[in-house]
C-alpha cells in the first residue's frame, strides 16, 4: 500500500499530515510513503529528515495523487492554483483521503458530491468519536488543545497591560482578569494557560461537568442560569438552546464582560452555528484595551461583531477571528496530528490494505463518501439527502 502525503496548499496551513517519525513507522509495517518536496518546511521538518525516515520525496504533486492508494491531509481538498486543478480532479476511484473534511459545513457540499461521483473513499477525523479506544487517533482534541493554549497566547500578546499581578518600586498592578466561554477541550487548555500566566481566571459553561472541570483548574465560575436538562445533549455536548434561555444566557455574561481584560471564546454546539454569546452592545461596554479571541469563528463565531479570518478594533476592543490557530503552532500540532493520523491508519490497516469495518463505531462516525456514495449522516442532513 502506499501513502501519499501532499504539501498543504491552504494559505497560511503551516502543518504536514506526517513527520519523519511516523513516516519511519509506516515503512516499518511494510507500506511505502511518498512525500512532495517541501511539505514539511512550515513545520520545520526538512525533506532529508523524510528521506531519512524512508520515505520517496516527490517533485510533482500528480503523482502523488496518481501512485498512492492512501492521501494523508490535514485539510479538506481545495483548488491547486499552481496546477490549475482541484485536488479532487488529481485524485482516482477506490482510493481513500484521510483529512479534516468538515462534510456537514455548507462551504464544503460540493467538494463532496464530487468526491463521491469520483469514487473517492472520504474518511473525516472530526468524526473520531470521543471514546477510549479512539483517544489517540482524535486529532479534533489534540487540535483543540493547541487551539486553546496558543489562541490564549495571542490574546495576552495583544494585551496592553501585564497579566499577572506585578510589585513595582512605584506600586502594585492588579492582575488580568480573563474570561473563558466554553469550557471544552480547548476552553480548559485555555484557562489553564492563563492561570499558568497569573491571571484571574473566570469561566462559563452552560455543562455542570465542564464547569466542574474548569474550577479544578483554578477558574472561578460564573453561573449562566441554564438548567442541566435544558443544557446537556446527546454525548454530553452542549444543546442548542431555545431564544428564551439564549438570552438569559446572554444578559448573565452582559453582567461581567464589562470588567474583563480578555475573553476567550469556544462554545460550540455539534451540527449547529456557534451561538452568539457576546453581542455588539456588549463589546462596546468593555474597557479600551480588552482583547477578545473568538475560537469558535470556523462555525459562525461567538461573539455578533468576531470578523472571519482577520483582527479587527471595534470600540477600542482587539476582535481576533483567526482561523487555523493550530497552524500558528505548527511544530508542536503537526507532531500531535501526524501521530493521531498514523494510529488511524494503523486501526484501519489489516494484511498491508486497509479494510473497513462498516460495524465499527470509528468506521461509521468517519466514514463520508463510500461506493459513490454520500454515507455521513450529518453531510446528507445538511444537504437535504435523507
Amino acid at each position: 500500500m502506499i501513502i501519499g502525503i501532499p504539501k498543504e496548499i491552504m494559505q497560511g496551513e503551516n502543518r504536514v499530515s506526517a513527520i519523519p517519525d511516523t513516516i519511519k513507522k509506516f515503512v516499518q509495517d511494510g507500506l511505502e510513503v511518498l512525500v512532495e518536496n517541501g511539505a514539511g518546511t512550515g513545520a520545520f521538518y526538512s525533506d532529508e529528515l523524510y528521506k531519512a525516515a524512508g520515505a520517496k520525496m516527490i517533485k510533482d504533486v500528480k503523482e502523488i495523487y496518481e501512485k498512492a492508494d492512501v492521501i494523508l491531509k490535514v485539510k479538506e481538498p481545495l483548488f491547486n492554483e499552481e496546477k490549475n486543478l482541484h485536488e479532487i480532479d488529481m485524485m482516482h476511484k477506490g482510493q481513500y483521503l484521510i483529512t479534516f473534511i468538515h462534510p456537514a459545513a455548507p462551504v464544503n457540499h460540493k467538494m463532496v458530491k464530487h468526491m463521491a461521483e469520483k469514487g473517492i473513499i472520504g474518511l473525516t477525523l472530526d468524526g473520531i468519536p470521543r471514546i477510549s479506544r479512539a483517544q489517540n487517533m482524535d486529532a479534533l482534541t489534540s487540535m483543540s488543545t493547541c487551539a486553546g493554549y496558543k489562541g490564549m497566547i495571542m490574546a495576552t500578546d495583544t494585551l496592553a497591560k501585564f497579566v499577572p499581578q506585578m510589585f513595582t518600586a512605584v506600586g502594585m498592578i492588579k492582575p488580568a482578569n480573563v474570561l473563558v466561554i466554553g469550557t471544552g477541550v480547548a476552553g480548559l487548555q485555555a484557562v489553564a494557560t492563563a492561570k499558568r500566566l497569573g491571571a484571574v481566571v473566570h469561566a462559563a459553561d452552560i455543562r455542570p461537568d465542564a464547569r466542574e472541570q474548569a474550577q479544578s483548574l483554578g477558574a472561578k465560575i460564573i453561573d449562566l442560569g441554564v438548567p442541566s436538562e435544558v443544557a446537556i445533549g446527546e454525548g454530553g455536548y452542549a444543546r442548542h438552546l431555545p431564544k428564551d434561555w439564549l438570552l438569559k444566557e446572554r444578559e448573565a455574561l452582559r453582567k461581567v464582560v464589562k470588567d474583563m481584560d480578555i475573553i476567550f471564546l469556544s462554545a460550540l454546539v455539534p451540527g449547529r452555528l456557534a451561538p452568539t454569546l457576546i453581542t455588539e452592545d456588549m463589546v462596546e461596554e468593555m474597557k479600551p484595551g480588552s482583547v477578545i479571541v473568538d475560537i469558535s469563528i470556523d462555525q459562525g463565531g461567538n461573539c455578533e461583531i468576531t470578523p472571519p479570518g482577520d483582527i479587527e478594533v471595534k470600540y477600542g476592543v482587539s476582535v481576533q477571528g483567526i482561523k487555523n490557530i493550530p497552524g500558528h503552532l505548527p511544530t508542536s500540532s503537526t507532531w500531535m496530528f501526524a501521530n493521531n493520523v498514523y494510529n488511524l491508519v494503523k486501526f484501519l490497516t489489516k494484511d498491508g490494505k486497509i479494510e473497513l469495518d462498516m460495524n465499527d463505531e470509528i468506521v461509521a462516525s468517519i466514514l463520508v463518501t463510500y461506493n459513490n456514495e454520500i454515507v455521513h449522516a450529518g453531510a446528507k442532513e445538511a444537504m437535504g439527502l435523507n
